[in-house]
């Protein structure tokens, strides 16, 4: 059985480790990158199924980014978490799950 792909862009390095530990347990190939552009490379090189993305990154913001990452890996569902609430008008797209900060592990299972 192939196992569906994870990459996870989050500069909080604890609750990356945490969600890979979660992720793997339900049989996920789980990366991790904690900058936008080290993120954005691994994304090319990995091609994931789903993506979790923190919009406030120390180089960038990962909400900026959205259509350039749609664009190079359509079949990716991409999930952008923040600690910051879009207004409606604001928001990445309609085709971009926004997860608030903080996130409840168990959670994810609903944005696979």
């Amino acid at each position: 059985m192939i196992k569906k792909k994870v990459v996870i862009i989050d500069d909080e390095e604890d609750l990356c480790h945490l969600m890979k530990t979660y992720l793997k347990d339900l049989n996920y190939e789980v990366y991790l990158a904690y900058t936008l552009n080290s993120g954005l490379a691994l994304l090319n090189e990995v091609c994931p199924d789903v993506l979790f993305i923190d919009n406030n990154l120390p180089d960038g913001l990962g909400w900026e980014k959205m259509n350039y990452i749609r664009q190079k890996h359509p079949l990716c569902k991409i999930n952008l978490i923040s600690a910051y609430q879009f207004a409606s008008d604001e928001a990445p797209n309609d085709r971009v799950s926004v997860i608030e900060k903080p996130l409840r592990l168990t959670s994810l299972k609903e944005y696979l």
